[in-house]
């Protein structure tokens, strides 16, 4: 998702002066999934497990605590797994082609390896790494991801034979039958739908034979991209009182800023071509799935009924007791002493001060269903924040960060709620 969000909107990051800091982020996570990729059908996909880690409350400089690594192979296939690093590094040689050409390639070498063997070797890496049954488990099965990858690596080698595989096996595979709501580390079925109805419009993909599976892939993102914006006639995003998109409890904050990201880069799709987005209460032009986006922008950075901003780090008020061990324990530059397991749990876990490390640019899981929000340690399902929030976010900030000096553009401030 930060890959993509480089790609389209790299001017603005370069502007804003961080596009060598997004490249950075980038590479430190391809890095290691090309270390993890050992072999063509070898991946390390899991390192320690869910329980142990859970047990401790341990800043990483004291960890002793087992790290057994785990793998998916021919044997104990992981599709999912597979395909979705296949498509993070195919997004990411896109974002090195220019600058770093070498490695740029070595990325699609192993995209195309992983994406093979993911596609061979069928099978939920949850069923063959037990560990992460608890934790990481794939309702939405592998079909998903595989389509994802194909698409990825169609963007990033122009070769019709992924295309072609997105194509063919939309049906069977649910791309051109799942209409959902929720784009996520797990699902991708909105995601690859838009990227799959983007296409459409490009006039080399409307004499491969396929103009109907394009236009069910188009009616499947509108869907999606309509729930959000409270368009369709049967089923549409819940909202909380302020206007938040709200899909579960549970660090709500992933589903906000994925949608966010992609109505996004919808609207620019649909300014660029001239174009309305089809809901089943009218049609939406650009502008009006960009304000929305902003409205959800705005109400994670403090336009919400807590005034508080979800990104931690950013303005005068924002979540000082993240669920987060590193932030929550002193550092050893400050502690030299063993930290242990229980002892992290008796004394820092509990505390009711301000973490003595904030992780500047954490996005938070965030308020529930009704706006409120506690700022407790304990209350993980609020103030635990994942890479995946912030990934999404960049793109639309980016985006936000361009138009600001537009004339007539994103100028009227839109509260969520109206």
């Amino acid at each position: 998702m930060l890959s993509w969000g480089v790609i389209e909107y790299g001017d603005e990051i370069s502007s804003a002066g961080e596009y060598t800091h997004a490249l950075e982020a980038i590479k430190w996570g391809t890095d290691y999934f090309i270390k993890a990729h050992t072999h063509p059908n070898v991946l390390w996909v899991e390192v320690g497990d869910g329980d142990t880690d859970h047990y401790c409350w341990q800043r990483p400089e004291d960890m002793t605590t087992s790290r057994q690594a785990y793998k998916v192979d021919e044997k104990n296939p992981g599709s999912d797994v597979a395909g979705e690093t296949a498509a993070a590094m195919a997004a990411a040689s896109i974002v090195f082609r220019k600058t770093n050409p070498h490695y740029s390639h070595l990325l699609l070498q192993h995209a195309e390896q992983l994406f093979e063997f993911g596609d061979k070797f069928r099978g939920k890496y949850d069923e063959s790494v037990r560990v992460v049954k608890g934790y990481y488990p794939s309702v939405s099965g592998f079909k998903d991801e595989l389509l994802w990858a194909a698409l990825w690596l169609y963007k990033a080698t122009d070769k019709e034979d992924y295309l072609r595989y997105a194509l063919e096996k939309a049906n069977e595979f649910g791309g051109i039958t799942w209409a959902i709501t929720e784009f996520s580390w797990d699902v991708k079925f909105p995601a690859l739908q838009i990227i799959a109805s983007m296409l459409l419009t490009e006039e080399n993909h409307r004499e491969m034979g396929f103009k109907l599976v394009f236009e069910q892939y188009r009616s499947k993102a509108e869907y999606y991209l309509c729930a959000c914006l409270n368009k369709n006639n049967g089923s549409n995003v819940n909202r909380t009182p302020a206007g938040l998109l709200y899909i579960r409890q549970w660090n709500n904050m992933q589903y906000v800023s994925n949608a966010a990201f992609l109505l996004t880069v919808y609207s620019d799709y649909l300014r660029a071509s001239n174009q309305r987005l089809r809901c089943d209460r009218g049609k939406v032009g650009p502008e009006e799935v960009l304000l929305f986006a902003r409205s959800q922008a705005d109400y994670i950075l403090g336009a919400n009924p807590m005034g508080m901003s979800y990104l931690v780090g950013y303005g005068s008020r924002y979540p000082q007791r993240m669920h987060h061990r590193g932030a929550s324990i002193e550092s050893y530059r400050e502690n030299k002493g063993f930290i242990g397991c229980t002892q992290g749990y008796d004394y820092w876990y509990p505390r009711n001060d301000p973490n003595p490390n904030a992780v500047v640019g954490a996005l938070v899981g965030g308020p529930d269903h009704m706006d409120r929000f506690s700022d407790d340690r304990k209350n993980f399902m609020q103030t635990e924040a994942c890479t995946y929030n912030t990934a999404s976010l960049v793109g639309v900030l980016a985006k936000l960060h361009g138009v600001e000096e537009e004339d007539g553009y994103l100028k009227t401030p839109l509260l969520a709620s109206s």
